[in-house]
């Protein structure tokens, strides 16, 4: 046991578990890259996904490459380092500049005002790093071609100001190559996008930005060795278990109290919510801001708490609950998780490493691209909000409380409420309150995901994992929009279409969707937490 991973586990059933993955060498199979460990329908795309397990070795030739570019651009005064990625290629490198301390712009937004702010940044310091596979993303390419044209409108030469992020033989290496593009880093292609915090789209943004990612894959590697051990102290063996192993636990509330490590539950959430959330089954990860959200004294019978600490201490609030804590470095939590995952694909039967709904709410949203249909009308306004639901939800209701309470209503025992909130981020933070408020009152586990961001995220789970959600949807109308060159549709356009597209898949799957269009979001924002203020005072109270 490596002082940088310390696992205590409470609750019962997980040892048999453990005995069982050790049994069946599951870890050594991982770290052996054994393509057939989750089952012959899984083995092609296993094949081409398992390389994450040795990113500590393979990676530290970037190194150099990175700290060669970082020089050249600190020398020429460029030191804004603005990231365009969705899904693993932000997460991984917000946590790890976060975690460091320095600053990193990351852009993984369509919302016209987070889109015009990035703008407005000093672009004569500016170097915007691209990240993504194929380049085919359509956030991402959106962004690209909006800062391409900053750039030139400044008076700058965007060449080179982009450097660029993506696999081997991508149409985007090409485009880059064709463009002049600064510098094109190829990450490893046999790495999915949620596993690549150690690939270069982990580690170019966050090292240009200013973190020591050489140190990163130092904990990486010291973890690695037990964490492809078959033995019963494996921590990656014991988190898969308590998370997995259990009939009939399928949540996590994933809590990073006590820990230096910044942002780390929004990272493993779209790890464990991607891998896992498909075929029906999986399990749901709920990323909270400290120890004392209200689930975490729940004892709901179907939840696990998992708590990144800096000792085991934690534990503590939630004793009597299944839980797991884990401490240690960066580089070696991120090695644990991701090795857990696969081990909790393993014990669910299913593929850790495809992605199987996240296209459908792509489609529906370049559907609605095309077409550009005129708005669904309101079923009715209360002050700042226009109200629109599911067929059959808004019946005989008429305000935003009752609305909500008809939501809620559909909410079961066994079930869970996600809030999708296509907002600013960092303009509209304190609507974040919402969710625990929201945890009070219904007693379940709350998920609340900042769109399109959690589209790459908790967003395959709404579609593909347990059907027991229920939706709470807010979107807004900004005062100015951004248009997108060369494309026939701005960035409200495009936000707008990936809200209703999301909003129709989950209907036309039979999940109930409340849609809450803020029309002005100040006014809508405070509407909405006063509303639900209110409601807990009055149940404080006994009214």
């Amino acid at each position: 046991m490596t002082d940088a991973l310390t696992v205590t586990a409470y609750g019962e059933g997980w040892r048999e578990v453990v005995d069982r993955l050790v049994e069946e060498k599951v870890a050594s199979r991982i770290a052996a890259k054994d393509a057939t460990t989750w089952g012959p329908e899984a083995e092609s795309e296993s094949a081409i996904r398992l390389n994450w397990v040795d990113l500590h070795d393979t990676s530290r030739p970037l190194l150099a490459e990175i700290e060669a570019l970082q020089a050249d651009l600190r020398s020429e005064g460029l030191d804004r380092i603005v990231l365009c990625g969705m899904g693993g290629s932000s997460l991984a490198p917000e946590v790890i500049t976060r975690t460091a301390g320095v600053e990193l712009v990351v852009l993984d937004s369509t919302n016209p005002s987070v889109i015009a702010r990035a703008l407005d940044g000093d672009l004569q310091r500016t170097v915007v790093v691209v990240s993504s596979k194929s380049g085919g993303t359509v956030e991402t390419d959106s962004q690209r071609r909006a800062f391409v044209k900053a750039f030139n409108d400044a008076g700058i030469d965007s060449a080179s100001r982009i450097v660029v992020v993506t696999d081997p033989g991508s149409p985007f290496q090409k485009l880059a190559e064709d463009e002049g593009y600064r510098k094109t880093f190829l990450a490893d292609p046999n790495v999915g996008g949620r596993y690549s915090a150690l690939t270069a789209f982990g580690l170019v943004p966050s090292a240009l930005a200013g973190a020591d990612v050489a140190e990163l894959l130092d904990q990486a590697a010291e973890a690695a060795p037990q964490l492809q051990e078959d033995s019963a102290d494996n921590p990656a063996l014991i988190l898969a278990a308590v998370l997995a192993g259990s009939p009939g636990r399928d949540k996590a509330i994933i809590a990073a109290g006590g820990s230096s490590i910044v942002g780390f539950p929004d990272w493993a959430e779209q790890l464990i919510a991607e891998s896992t959330g498909k075929n029906g089954t999986g399990v749901l990860p709920v990323a909270v801001k400290g120890l004392h959200a209200p689930e975490l004294h729940s004892g709901a019978g179907d939840l696990v708490h998992a708590l990144l600490a800096a000792d085991t201490s934690a534990a503590t609030v939630a004793s009597g609950t299944p839980t797991v804590v884990t401490t240690g470095s960066l580089g070696g939590q991120l090695l644990l998780w991701e090795t857990a995952t696969a081990v909790a694909g393993y014990l669910l039967g299913i593929n850790p490493f495809d992605q199987p709904d996240v296209e459908s709410a792509k489609k529906a949203a370049r559907g609605l691209l095309d077409a550009q249909p005129e708005p669904e009308a309101a079923a009715f306004v209360d002050g700042a909000v226009e109200v629109r639901g599911t067929d059959g939800l808004l019946d005989g209701v008429d305000t935003v409380e009752g609305a909500l309470n008809a939501l809620l209503g559909q909410l079961a025992e066994d079930g869970y409420l996600a809030v999708m909130a296509y907002l600013d981020s960092e303009r509209d933070e304190n609507l974040h309150a919402i969710r625990p408020a929201l945890a009070t009152r219904t007693g379940r586990p709350v998920t609340f995901g900042w769109g399109p961001r959690f589209l790459h995220s908790t967003g395959q789970y709404h579609k593909g994992g347990h059907p027991q959600g229920v939706f709470l949807q807010i979107t807004t109308s900004e005062s100015t929009d951004v248009e997108i060159p060369d494309r026939p549709f701005t960035f409200g356009t495009l936000i707008s279409a990936q809200a209703a597209g999301d909003a129709g898949v989950l209907a036309d799957r039979g999940r109930p969707v409340l849609r809450l269009h803020l029309t002005d979001p100040a006014t809508g924002v405070e509407q909405l937490i006063s509303l639900l203020n209110a409601e807990d005072k009055s149940e404080e109270s006994g009214a």
